[in-house]
């Protein structure tokens, strides 16, 4: 239970907003990579970007896809099989909010550490 003098702090640092699917480190770097190419990326050059195998990019792409965050198009250049990745719209909107919620928590951490006093010694609790 919250002080009462902080009634608002309750569950102010449970950070509920998080999306399991966003917020994977990996799947991060992809929509990043994703965000600042508009046009999309081919998988190889995908993969390089975030330094992860052939099977570990199709796992997370995989995720992606099922939630509607990135289109994914086969087709050949010259006689070699090509994988262009794109964000969708709704990934494009999902992850710039996303990325705002992001933003927040580290308003509010910081904000937090600023106002918070230095740690007292010897308030009647040892080490452990």
């Amino acid at each position: 239970m919250p002080p009462p003098d902080r009634p608002d702090e309750a569950g102010r640092f449970a950070f509920d907003g998080l999306d399991r699917v966003l917020h994977e480190k990996k799947r991060l770097g992809i929509l990043t990579s994703l965000l600042a190419h508009r046009d999309g990326l081919v998988f190889n050059e995908l993969k390089e970007l975030c330094t992860l195998t052939d099977g570990n990019l199709n796992r997370h792409l995989a995720a992606l896809q099922e939630d509607g965050l990135v289109e994914i198009w086969k087709g050949m250049n010259g006689r070699r099989p090509q994988t262009l990745v794109r964000l969708t719209t709704v990934g494009r909107e999902r992850f710039l909010g996303y990325l705002g919620l992001l933003e927040g928590i580290v308003h509010d951490a910081l904000s937090a550490a600023e106002a918070a006093p230095a740690p007292q010694k010897g308030v009647g609790l040892n080490p452990a």
